[in-house]
């Protein structure tokens, strides 16, 4: 496996590149109020930026993604990582898992600004990635994964890396009797945000009001992010990349591996976009068949209330229809999906086709 797209390396698109070097990204912390940019663009601007995925590189494998991928047959890792890696910036105790790049300060944003992030390209880095299920985390902590034989109870169960690979077109796992499992692919960025309007740090896990780990597998090429700013500049940042991931991620994480993305990053500041932000007080998307309105608390009933309150905002803002009719609509034509159950926060997405709407 040598197909690597190693940074600066073409193809590159988009007006503006960024790699993944150590000083353009942060592990485990997510960009805060007075976090420095590494760029500044003007609303509109498409930026390329490369990501890593923190599977291969994190304490509980090694700290080391050449031997640790080495261990699965793989020879070749991609030189951004395994630098990032030697580089000790990295707590487990303190941080989340998670690799972002950025901050990107778009110049004029101000808070209660909406910065629109329309995913146009998103390229894969490398063949192959990693499917992990740690101890105490996932949908069914305490149970998965399993204990080997003889294990002693007082010692954390060692997590279970499932290597998966990119064959004909779509991921593929081995079940370990010579058979395959394959599934299609569906590329995405698990995180995508705006700096909080905090000076404290940042974990990486849970998502909130500036976006960050959304894990909302529809966001791929053509969706577009609206994420409410917080800070001035917005300080946008980008990372959690994805190859597929099923609705829950319910065993922790899913097909994660590195992505090359380009994202054009437009301001809004007008009154109407303004005000629906506002009610809405959570990041919302567009993937141009369906809008997605998001909902997330640590009680996932409670994130569903989140997700169709807003849905009911967004039906009655955009479209002026009355709440009882919105609700009916919702309940007969939307859907709504569990993103993901493994974040701390939880986070649902209400899909509500708009060709019915729009035709209105």
């Amino acid at each position: 496996m040598t197909n690597l797209l190693q940074p600066g390396r073409v193809p590159i698109s988009g007006d503006v590149y960024l790699p993944a070097e150590p000083g353009e990204v942060s592990w485990g912390l997510l960009p805060n109020a007075v976090s420095p940019p590494v760029r500044r663009v003007v609303s509109g601007t498409a930026v390329c930026l490369d990501t890593i995925s923190h599977e291969g590189l994190l304490e509980d494998q090694g700290r080391d993604p050449a031997a640790f991928f080495a261990a699965a047959g793989i020879d070749v890792v991609l030189d951004d990582a395994a630098e990032l890696a030697r580089s000790g910036t990295h707590d487990p105790l303190l941080h989340g898992p998670h690799v972002v790049t950025g901050p990107i300060e778009v110049e004029g944003a101000l808070p209660g600004d909406v910065l629109e992030v329309e995913i146009l390209e998103l390229r894969r880095r490398a063949p192959y990635g990693v499917i992990s299920n740690r101890h105490g985390k996932g949908a069914l902590p305490g149970e998965m994964p399993l204990a080997p034989d003889g294990w002693d109870p007082a010692v954390p169960v060692p997590p279970v890396c499932t290597i998966a690979t990119v064959e004909g077109g779509r991921g593929a796992i081995a079940v370990g009797d010579g058979r395959r499992l394959t599934f299609p692919l569906r590329e995405f960025l698990g995180i995508m945000g705006v700096a909080p309007a905090t000076d404290r740090p940042v974990h990486s896990v849970p998502p909130g009001p500036h976006g960050g780990n959304l894990d909302v597998g529809p966001l791929g090429v053509g969706a577009r992010l609206f994420l409410p700013v917080q800070v001035s500049g917005a300080m946008f940042y980008a990372g959690d990349p994805h190859f597929a991931m099923g609705d829950g991620e319910v065993a922790l994480t899913a097909f994660e591996a590195p992505l090359r993305a380009t994202l054009r990053l437009t301001l809004h500041s007008d009154a109407a976009t303004r005000s629906l932000a506002a009610a809405l007080a959570a990041p919302y998307a567009d993937t141009g068949a369906e809008h997605l309105l998001l909902g997330l608390d640590e009680d996932l009933d409670e994130a569903v209330r989140k997700a169709t309150r807003s849905a009911l905002a967004l039906l009655g803002a955009r479209y002026g229809l009355p709440m009882p009719i919105a609700l009916a609509y919702l309940s007969a034509a939307a859907h709504l999906h569990v993103s993901q159950v493994v974040d701390i926060v939880k986070g649902v997405h209400f899909a509500v086709p708009k060709p019915t709407l729009e035709s209105l």
